[in-house]
């Protein structure tokens, strides 16, 4: 894969995520994934443990495609509720970086008033890129 990130000349650099990235190569594409285990059970009822687990289940479809977290280029991230998510920003971070290391894609996050799971918190989809 070829991969660059479009920073424009004079913007402020975003901070856990990227403004744009172009990339060439096989997508690899994710459903909404939420938070719950495979057995389609959410052990955590909280903003961040939920989030941990959609990454966690993120890394584990995107390997199922041959794709790596250094893969992703976006997401998009849907919450319920805008307050519970930036009240998580700290616990969100440390999961992120202890799953995903140092990857920065584009990114969306947008509070919508629920989700199909009624006991999910959040829901993201996910496209990585791959060397073909």
């Amino acid at each position: 894969m070829t991969r660059q990130t479009l920073q424009p000349a004079g913007w402020k650099r975003p901070k856990g995520y990227a403004n744009g990235i172009a990339a060439t190569g096989r997508m690899v594409l994710t459903a909404g994934v939420v938070g719950w285990n495979e057995h389609e059970e959410f052990e955590a009822k909280d903003f961040a443990g939920q989030f941990r687990q959609v990454l966690i289940n993120t890394s584990a479809i995107l390997a199922e495609g041959g794709a790596a977290p250094a893969d992703i280029v976006r997401m998009t991230c849907y919450v319920t509720d805008k307050r519970e998510y930036l009240e998580s920003l700290e616990a969100i971070g440390a999961a992120w970086r202890e799953i995903f290391g140092k990857v920065f894609p584009c990114m969306a996050v947008v509070e919508v008033s629920a989700l199909v799971e009624d006991a999910a918190k959040v829901e993201i989809e996910t496209t990585a890129i791959i060397q073909e």
